[in-house]
Order: structure tokens, then C-alpha cells, then sequence
């Protein structure tokens, strides 16, 4: 907002000749800094209500990932699935809290990694407050909510605690300094003008350092431990091993579909920004609405695309595939939602469709197995959706948003020259880089030493029963009065009855 100011010498001449002009001036300058005070405090009040806001539709992802999970697992697995996300936030909230949040944002530092505010030393500060950690430790944990549903079913639970507090607390923050710091060497808002092809990287939310870290770290441990047992037969042909839950799929899907509404148009961090000469009615909330929107267009557009495609291939209605494209177009317009038209986010969800579809073909056809699609959904459409941002970005918005650089580059296809697609192709080739030797490197030295997969027997058993002392879903025969007064359980249903 525009500073508000007040000068005695100014306001002498306007009182003319009243007794101890001087004075009056003075006093009236001092109560007009006080009403600005108070309105400078309205404003980082708001903004920072804003931002909270966003963090906990953000963290209320974590509930939405949890039942996508539970319900795309068998049964046998279900309290397993559901324990590593709970502790994905848990140890996520330590590990970013004392590495972290620093490795990714601790500035002053260098293009590489962070190097202050090591367990939120020295909050708050005239950069951070409270508010703004809150609000990237909700990313990290997504990130390691993504990697934990592609190795499903067959991890030992040690390894879900190592590899998430390598990722949450390393892997992931240095990604996010990269391109979200005003050090990273390749972020679009770098303190010094010395941006990546006169442009940087233009990831609002995180298709890259979000979704392909987190997927492309699946996709190693998944490749690593190698497919559940059963999921191809000794010829190669694939064997579905479906999710026990449709209803769970589906609820977890609306749960992240709502929290997505943080993810994205929360990534503004503030919303009390004008655009243009102040007092005009379009600012940055208009900007908030149109990225809220534009999310939304692109996600049904893939919802509806997957709809129909798999009708075509497989001949029939599948919720769970409607579902996983609908958030495989969200993970795309994640990068761009903020400087493209809606219109372009509806041609974004369509082609994430295809290319979700095209990436499960791949991982069928390779004997790749990720119960989730997570590593195809959030790798493959977040790659998508960073090449989509460097086709399609508009350079108004890009200049409003990005401010202070004028003739940033902006989309190719919208006449702004194939600068910012090259600072986007090297975005892809350094995260994929990165995240395979950090974590490709921790899931084989976990591999060979044994803690990375469990026995086939357990596998074969369920890790509920082997594992966590009990099924998710317990049964008893309705005329077993011992068992009726022990516990209340689950009575099972004879089909034949009904």
C-alpha cells in the first residue's frame, strides 16, 4: 500500500493566519501518522490472516492425502498407509523446523543452499514472521505425502521415517531455495536483477518443487524395491491390484481439491496489493480470484478428458482414474495458475490428461508399480505443467506479478520469445537431476542394507497384521457372542443374504 505522509512546513501555508500555526501543524501531522500507523497495521494483519488461512487449507491437504491413499491400498494395508502420513507431518514439522525452513529460505546466503534462521532463530524478523514457516513446512510435508503413496504396501516402516526426514528436511528445502529464495540462482524474484536467461523461473506454486520432487523421489523408491507381489504374472501381464475404497479415493480427492484453493492462490503470501494507481478496484485479490479459477478450470478440464479417454481405452466408467486426473491437471496449473488465462488453464487439464494416461502405459509396459500413480501423476503432469507456464504465460501478468523488471520474457506462444521455456527445461533437467542422486542414492544404500522392502510373507499378510498389531477393518461372525463382548466390530455382510 501507498505510505501515507504528513508535512508540518505544507500544512502552515493552508491554516494561514490562525495563532501558533506551527503548532497546529504539528499536531495535526502527529495524529495523521497515527491513523497511518494504524493502517499500516491493519494491512500486515490482514495479510498475514491471508497467509494463515492458506497454510491450513494447505496443511488440511494432509487429511485429503491420507484417504487417497487409504482408500487406493488394499485393506490389509490401510493403518499402515495412514500412520506414515500422520508421521510425514510430524517429522516434517521437526526437520523443518530445524534444517529446513533455513536450508530454503535463510538469507542473506548464497545460489545453492540457505544459511539462517537455523530452529527459527532470530523469528521474527523485518523478512519472516511465524506465518510464512507454518506455510512452507505445509509444502514440504505434501512433497513427502506424495513420495510415501508410490512405495506403498511394501516399505519397511523405518524407512518411511528416514527417507522423510532426508526429504523434508534436506532434499526439498535446498529445490525451493533454488527458485523460490530471493538468493536462488534461479528464482524469478532474485534480489540482485541477475536472473536465469533475463528471466528466471516462473514455478508460482510448485509443479517443479513441489510435485516432481516429490515424484520423481517416488519413482526411485518404487523402482528400487520393484512391484507388489502379484502385480505382474510370470509373463509380464499386468495384474491390478486395486484400491479396497472407491469411497475413500473420492474423499480424499475433494479434500485436496478444497485445500488446493491455499496451495495455489495462497502462494501470493499477501493480498492487500494494488495494481496500478492506488484506490483502483483491481489489485492483487483480482489475481488471487483469477489464479483460484484458473485452478479450477484446469482440474475439470482433466477430470472430464480422463472421463471420456479412459471410456475409449478401457470401455468403461473409473472413478479412481477420474479422480487421478482431476489432480493430475491440478499438479500442471500449479506452476503457471497465476500468469495464464483461464482459457489456457482448460488446454493445461487437457493435455495433463493425456499425459497422465501416456505415463501409466510407460509404467506398465516397463513393470513399474506405484499403487498411487504418484511419480506419473505429480512427476510426469508437473513436468507437463512447467513447459505449459513457458508456452502460455501472459506478460501482463507476469509484469504485475513479478514487478520492478520491465520486458521480463513471458510465453512462448504468447509472443514472449523461448527464454523462459529454456530457464523451464533446465528447471526439469537440475530437479530431476538432484532429487535421483540425493534420493536414489539414500533408497539403495537403504536396499542394501535390508531396510528398505519387507519379507514376502509380511507382504502376503498385510503390514497391519505384521506390523501395527491389527486390521483397519475387523470382522466377527454375528452369532459369536465371546467376540460381541470384547469389542464392537465390523459385522461381516453374506452377499447371498442381501
Amino acid at each position: 500500500m501507498a505510505a501515507l505522509t504528513c508535512s508540518a512546513s505544507d500544512l502552515q501555508s493552508l491554516l494561514g493566519g490562525a495563532a501558533n500555526v506551527t503548532g497546529a501543524a504539528e499536531y495535526i501531522c502527529t495524529r495523521f501518522a497515527t491513523v497511518s500507523d494504524h493502517f499500516a497495521d491493519t494491512a500486515y494483519a490482514v495479510d498475514s490472516t491471508y497467509l494463515l488461512f492458506s497454510a491450513y487449507l494447505v496443511f488440511a491437504m494432509q487429511l485429503g492425502f491420507a484417504m487417497l491413499c487409504a482408500g487406493s491400498v488394499r485393506a490389509k494395508n490401510t493403518m499402515n498407509i495412514m500412520l506414515t502420513n500422520v508421521l510425514d507431518a510430524a517429522t516434517g514439522g521437526l526437520f523443518y523446523y530445524l534444517f529446513g525452513f533455513a536450508f530454503a529460505f535463510g538469507s542473506p546466503s548464497n545460489g545453492f543452499i540457505g544459511r539462517q534462521f537455523f530452529g527459527l532463530e532470530s523469528f521474527p524478523s523485518p523478512s519472516f514472521d511465524y506465518g510464512y514457516f507454518l506455510y512452507q513446512w505445509a509444502f514440504a510435508i505434501a512433497a513427502a505425502g506424495i513420495t510415501s503413496g508410490s512405495i506403498a504396501e511394501r516399505t519397511q516402516f523405518a524407512s518411511y521415517l528416514i527417507y522423510s526426514s532426508f526429504l523434508t528436511g534436506f532434499v526439498y528445502p535446498i529445490v525451493s531455495h533454488w527458485f523460490w529464495s530471493a538468493d536462488g540462482w534461479a528464482s524469478a524474484g532474485r534480489a540482485d536483477g541477475n536472473l536465469l536467461f533475463g528471466s528466471g523461473v516462473i514455478d508460482f506454486a510448485g509443479s517443479g518443487v513441489v510435485h516432481m520432487v516429490g515424484g520423481i523421489a517416488g519413482l526411485w523408491g518404487a523402482l528400487i524395491e520393484g512391484p507388489r507381489m502379484g502385480r505382474f504374472d510370470h509373463e509380464g501381464k499386468s495384474m491390478p491390484l486395486r484400491g479396497h475404497s472407491g469411497t475413500l479415493v473420492v474423499l480424499g480427492t475433494f479434500l485436496l481439491w478444497f485445500g488446493w484453493y491455499g496451495f495455489n492462490p495462497g502462494s501470493f503470501l499477501n493480498i492487500l496489493r494494488v495494481y496500478g494507481d492506488a484506490g483502483s478496484y483491481y489489485g492483487q485479490w483480482s489475481a488471487i480470484g483469477r489464479t483460484a479459477v484458473t485452478t479450477t478450470l484446469a482440474g475439470s478440464s482433466a477430470a472430464l478428458t480422463t472421463l471420456f479417454g479412459k471410456r475409449m481405452l478401457a470401455g468403461h466408467w473409473n472413478v479412481t482414474d477420474v479422480c487421478n486426473g482431476l489432480l493430475g491437471g491440478f499438479a500442471a496449473i500449479t506452476s503457471g495458475c497465476s500468469v495464464v488465462d483461464p482459457w489456457a488453464a482448460i488446454v493445461c487439464g487437457f493435455v495433463a490428461a493425456w499425459v497422465l494416461i501416456g505415463c501409466n502405459k510407460l509404467a506398465e509396459k516397463f513393470h513399474y508399480d506405484d499403487p498411487l500413480e504418484a511419480a506419473q501423476l505429480h512427476g510426469g503432469c508437473g513436468a507437463w505443467g512447467i513447459i505449459f507456464t513457458a508456452l502460455f504465460a501472459k506478460e501482463t501478468y507476469v509484469n504485475e506479478i513479478y514487478s520492478g523488471r520491465p520486458g521480463r520474457p513471458y510465453g512462448l506462444f504468447m509472443g514472449g520469445g523461448g527464454r523462459l521455456l529454456s530457464a523451464h527445461i533446465v528447471q526439469i533437467l537440475v530437479i530431476t537431476g538432484w532429487v535421483s542422486v540425493t534420493m536414489g542414492t539414500l533408497f539403495w544404500i537403504l536396499h542394501k542394507f535390508k531396510l528398505l522392502r519387507i519379507s514376502a510373507d509380511e507382504e502376503m499378510a498385510g503390514m497391519d497384521l505384521t506390523s501395527h498389531g491389527g486390521l483397519a477393518y475387523a470382522y466377527y461372525d454375528e452369532h459369536d457372542d465371546a467376540m460381541q463382548e470384547k469389542s464392537f466390530m465390523m459385522t461381516r455382510v453374506d452377499p447371498q443374504a442381501v
